[in-house]
């Protein structure tokens, strides 16, 4: 739903005026109906975005950013708050000019002000973008025909969106009266009279109802397997990883990371957890090989880095026995780094006489990547 062209209408329940939501849409326009992507077609590039740049006076809100989206693909755009995510959404939307750098969909330079490319997007801000006054059938048929439907088309088209997004039931009454999750998904709906060949929804899930947030999720994955491609902006984590193919990450105004979900979290080994009846001397005699903390019953215990690699390994005594096996002179050569810490830990433990009572993993994940990429830090 791009932004950009408004008027004025009735409610048609009530005769007087309606309040004029936050956006609306362009010119109309119509896309072909999507069909399902052949393999050739899921190689084709449907936006691209070249070091994008933004600045506000003397303020850089975006730095640099560039990344790609095929179609039928989902990407997940992250990013803490104040990191340059939203800026750089509303570029690639048409509502802010860039700086310098350009966006491209379908391989042409994007002019915001031109009409027929904007008609390619649907957008779905995280403010409700409706007309609370209207009934759920009268904002589709008003954004309807801002896109130029009309007549039997027009209520074809409102009938099969209001089927996929769950409120046929729901269709003539006032949507003020609606739930948050009904007026997330109407927010969705409007955005797809049209049928946009990029989407892109910023936070489409927020303070939704579970039952809500699984049909949304499940409409994206349906929209993506037509061959929209879906630019896919959230705070959960969970969701994230469950829908989108790949990942782009932006802190302070450039691209952190950008890749699919796999080789991201496949890059990020597990931290182990070792309990342990008592620490005292611990930190001392491991040195860099593992930290102190508590596992996830609150214990103290031994935690060994997954990612952190021992850069000095202590010598130790040839074929002394540990936990895991023997430790040999070859070890180094024959064990990948986290084995071999782990072994080497536990055998020192073992000679200070602390006893070893659980071991676990910290699982990687999406959420444990963005922390450690983007640090701790609370964002305002």
């Amino acid at each position: 739903m791009a932004v950009g062209f408004t008027t004025k209408f009735t409610n048609t329940s009530t005769g007087r005026p309606a309040r004029k939501p936050m956006a609306v849409v362009s010119r109309p326009g119509l896309n072909p109906q999507l069909k399902a992507l052949t393999n050739s077609e899921k190689l084709i590039t449907a936006a691209e975005v070249r070091s994008l740049k933004k600045s506000y006076g003397n303020h850089l809100a975006v730095k640099d950013v560039s990344f790609s989206i095929r179609q039928g693909e989902v990407l997940g755009l992250l990013g803490p708050n104040g990191a340059g995510k939203s800026t750089t959404m509303m570029m690639l939307a048409g509502l802010l000019a860039p700086t310098d750098g350009e966006v491209l969909l379908a391989g042409q330079h994007f002019d915001g002000r031109n009409h027929d490319q904007r008609r390619l997007l649907g957008v779905v801000p995280q403010e409700y973008a409706i007309y609370q006054e209207l009934s759920g059938i009268d904002n589709l048929m008003f954004f309807g025909k801002l896109y130029g439907l009309s007549g039997p088309s027009l209520k074809t088209r409102c009938d099969e969106v209001l089927e996929q997004i769950g409120l046929v039931e729901s269709a003539r009454r006032p949507s003020e009266t609606y739930s948050g999750g009904m007026k997330r998904r109407l927010n969705f709906g409007v955005a797809l009279m049209h049928r946009p060949s990029i989407l892109i929804l910023d936070e489409p899930t927020v303070g939704v109802d579970p039952q809500s947030r699984s049909h949304l999720l499940d409409c994206v994955r349906s929209l993506a397997a037509t061959g929209v491609a879906v630019i896919y902006a959230s705070h959960y984590m969970e969701e994230v990883q469950s829908i989108c193919q790949r990942v782009a990450i932006i802190d302070q105004g450039v691209v952190l990371a950008n890749d699919t979900i796999a080789n991201l979290v496949g890059g990020t080994a597990a931290d182990l957890y070792l309990t342990v009846n008592r620490t005292q001397g611990v930190a001392e005699e491991l040195g860099d090989l593992a930290q102190l903390g508590t596992g996830s019953d609150g214990q103290p215990a031994v935690i060994i880095a997954g990612n952190i690699p021992v850069t000095k390994r202590p010598p130790l005594p040839p074929s002394s026995r540990c936990g895991l096996g023997t430790l040999s002179d070859n070890v180094e050569k024959s064990v990948p780094d986290l084995s071999w810490r782990l072994q080497t830990v536990l055998f020192k433990l073992g000679t200070m006489g602390i006893r070893v009572e659980r071991i676990e993993t910290q699982q990687s994940n999406l959420e444990r990547l963005f922390l450690q990429l983007t640090g701790k830090r609370l964002r305002d």
